[in-house]
């Protein structure tokens, strides 16, 4: 552990584990509540060498450690055997658009599996063209094992986006798990064999044999397999019966009823309910498909290719493909699915134009076994880890793909089999006589998804050099961009210039922090002052940190001792991770209750990697947010 040692002195000079009641952090320091400060070692924790300073405000013990607090923290827990104690979460409402919470909920579900979901995708690639090519055969041990080792994950997927789907929701990891595993339990997969029971909704699109039933109530069963929708739904219905059982449980009995009866409501619940409902939504989206197709196969494949991607991660896609197997099966083609062909090489089209422009070391890291395993049709890892979180690319792969389904569809692209995936789909497209226009369609409108989505990415990708792709990041996570000579930051607020050595905060008024100015808001709205990342947004609203274009680091903490209102009375229009523009509304804030609660309303806007640059401050006493507020110059 990095900050082990670091964490064990502190926990020391704060009177040690017994003399410390809580402890929790804000985005520049730990706040310790101690039984005794007079046990405090104030002295020594001052001069040591990860320590920027001490300051006692508030009833608590504050130790100001810098923007790598969250890893210091994680330590200090660990070390203390505390509890964590997180910081209030974010409103639902204060994240800005419907839009950017999907991908924020889609980043943070995904995110912890990013790096086995790649390698997982790369195992099963390179398993497919051992395949392909004769080195191995599909009866051989090697191959089986390799195909289980890649395999393993997308087939109980399930499992792990219980885990960390009903994390993100405030729910017990090892809950989601467990529905998870029930939705992929393999005795319920061969109840589906023989005669059913009898048959639900017969003569319409929503017809379902019925196997099985529950307390007398039909289960329509279908493969939860590598599915997304239903577990993170469902760990959602779970997550707040949770925190309704805990509110009506004794706490002696809680830790096991709370499971108890949350499982047993939400499980059954899953199979009865949010099973169904995507299977419908699947065969509706089908259907649909196919009428368009009838109408117009140019215009249905344009359809059907951009919109391919969106429907696998809402994993409705399944309700193509019994219509493409249908097709092969009765005619001997099928012409549904060709128009998808192109998507998973728009997608990497888009991914090697990040890799290209990028020259954040974590993004380049996902990329490369994003691309490889794109180019044998394992998209996930490539959508999910770098295309979905920044947003643009994704859109954009979505247009190649479509205009790649358009050239599919108007040259009446036909598929002989069901079969590879990426470049190990081409044969598919092999007329089964002869090689004619049907295998050339196939492969020029994967190209031209690829090069649409290769080259509006790499020119109106939005990517900047230092954009990291991970979303919800912790302030540490902070990306190292390219300096250039020159940058102007702008001033963020309206309101009087103050020195800040005039701020109340020590830890500021040093300048230990950084370097930088003050502003008294006159208006209680906050802006970005340039162009970059939102590298730092801590829960309670009260502060963040932007990292620009050209690697400024700018730190904005409204207001003294704020972060003890707990989010209340801020409200935030941006999520961390998110690419900025200089004049965007980041942050509103009621100045008159937060006056109420008696905190300050001064404002630190401070450079924290200062050193690097010669720093020139303006000499104005009152600004409005636009104005010239910092002058910087790479030193050197």
């Amino acid at each position: 552990m990095k900050y082990e040692q670091l964490a064990k002195d502190i926990i020391a000079n704060v009177g040690g584990k017994e003399n410390v009641s809580s402890v929790v952090h804000c985005i520049t320091r730990l706040r310790f509540k101690l039984r005794d400060e007079s046990k405090a070692n104030t002295e020594i924790l001052k001069n040591m060498d990860d320590v920027v300073t001490v300051m006692k405000s508030g009833g608590q013990y504050q130790v100001v450690i810098g923007n790598h607090v969250p890893d210091v923290y994680k330590a200090v827990v660990s070390v203390g055997g505390f509890q964590s104690q997180q910081p209030v979460e974010e409103e639902q409402g204060s994240k800005g658009s419907l839009f950017n919470r999907f991908i924020d909920m889609i980043s943070s579900i995904f995110t912890p599996v990013l790096g086995v979901l790649a390698a997982s995708g790369m195992i099963k690639g390179f398993n497919a063209l051992f395949l392909s090519i004769g080195w191995l055969t599909d009866s051989s041990g090697t191959y089986q094992i390799l195909n289980a080792t890649g395999d393993a994950l997308f087939y109980f997927l399930p499992i792990f986006l219980g885990y960390t789907a009903i994390k993100k929701f405030g729910g017990t990891p090892f809950i989601g798990m467990a529905i998870g595993a029930a939705l992929v339990y393999p005795t319920l997969s061969t109840l589906t064999t023989g005669d059913p029971l009898y048959t639900i909704f017969g003569g319409t699109l929503f017809e379902s044999p019925i196997h099985i039933t529950f307390l007398g109530i039909p289960v329509i069963l279908m493969s939860y397999s590598s599915s997304v929708i239903p577990i993170i739904l469902s760990a959602f219905f779970a997550s707040k019966v949770e925190k309704w059982l805990r509110t009506v449980i004794p706490d002696v009995v809680k830790a096991f009823i709370v499971p108890l009866f949350t499982l047993l409501i939400v499980v059954p619940v899953t199979f009865l309910v949010i099973g169904p409902i995507a299977t419908w939504a699947s065969t509706l989206i089908g259907q649909g498909s196919l009428f368009l197709y009838n109408l117009s196969p140019a215009i249905a494949g344009l359809l059907i290719g951009g919109f391919w991607q969106v429907l696998v991660i809402f994993g409705l896609h399944w309700g193509l493909v019994p219509i493409a197997i249908n097709n092969v099966a009765t005619l001997g083609y099928d012409t549904i699915l060709s128009p998808v062909f192109a998507a998973s090489f728009a997608q990497i089209g888009a991914v090697l134009a990040i890799l290209i422009k990028t020259n954040n070391q974590k993004l380049k890291t996902l990329s490369y076994p994003a691309f490889i395993s794109g180019i044998f049709g394992v998209t996930e890892p490539a959508i999910y880890g770098v295309t979905l979180p920044l947003k643009k690319p994704f859109i954009i792969s979505c247009i190649g793909a479509g205009i790649g389904g358009a050239i599919a569809g108007l040259t009446d692209v036909k598929g002989y089999i069901i079969g590879g995936l990426g470049i190990f789909g081409i044969p598919s497209y092999i007329t089964p006589t002869r090689i004619n226009m049907n295998l050339w369609g196939a492969l020029i409108s994967i190209i031209v998804g690829f090069i649409v989505a290769f080259l509006l990415t790499l020119f109106f990708g939005g990517i900047n050099k230092s954009q990291d792709s991970t979303g919800k990041t912790t302030a540490s996570n902070q990306v190292a961009a390219t300096k250039v000579e020159k940058e102007e930051v702008k001033s963020p607020l309206n309101g009087e210039v103050k020195a800040l050595s005039k701020v109340q905060d020590e830890a500021f008024a040093s300048g230990a922090l950084g370097h930088g100015i003050a502003i008294e808001p006159s208006e209680g709205k906050l802006y970005a002052p340039a162009d970059g990342t939102v590298s730092a947004l801590f829960p309670t609203k009260h502060a963040i940190g932007i990292t620009t274009d050209t690697g400024v680091d700018i730190l904005i903490h409204i207001g003294m001792d704020t972060v003890q209102l707990e989010g209340k009375h801020f409200t935030v229009h941006t999520t961390q991770g998110e690419i900025v523009r200089k004049g965007q509304l980041l942050i509103e804030f009621d100045m008159d209750e937060i006056t109420k609660a008696g905190k300050p309303l001064t404002t630190p806007i401070v450079i924290t990697n200062y050193r690097e640059f010669h720093l020139e401050v303006t000499d104005k006493k009152q600004i409005h947010q636009g104005d010239l507020l910092f002058r910087l110059e790479t030193k050197g």
